[in-house]
């Protein structure tokens, strides 16, 4: 079976994540990681998150974007969210994370 990977692209200060089928605790940290080195190198201020191929979340996926909110909202950058299905939309809700990022239907 072949592994589907995280995509990672950025144009000027924004950088989009293609999320895999599942944001859970195996590959929240290798994610996080690397949006955080794009950050602290200075690269990215704001980042929209992809979940057209994400069937799966769990507390770990809100920990990622939480902790990049926090640090974005020192840098006066924002968080993004686009293509998210009805289970992933439910957690975003029931988490209050649609507080702190912007929906939007398609990038």
């Amino acid at each position: 079976m072949e592994q589907q990977l995280t995509k990672y692209s950025i144009s000027g200060d924004t950088m989009v994540v293609e999320l895999t089928k599942e944001l859970d605790h195996h590959n929240s940290v290798s994610i996080r990681e690397e949006i955080d080195r794009q950050i602290y190198n200075g690269k990215v201020k704001n980042i929209i998150f992809d979940f057209k191929n994400t069937t799966f979340m769990d507390s770990s996926g809100v920990g990622v974007i939480l902790g990049r909110h926090r640090i974005l909202k020192n840098v006066g950058g924002v968080i993004a969210v686009t293509n998210v299905n009805k289970a992933v939309d439910r957690l975003f809700m029931i988490s209050g994370l649609y507080k702190i990022v912007e929906k939007s239907s398609e990038i």
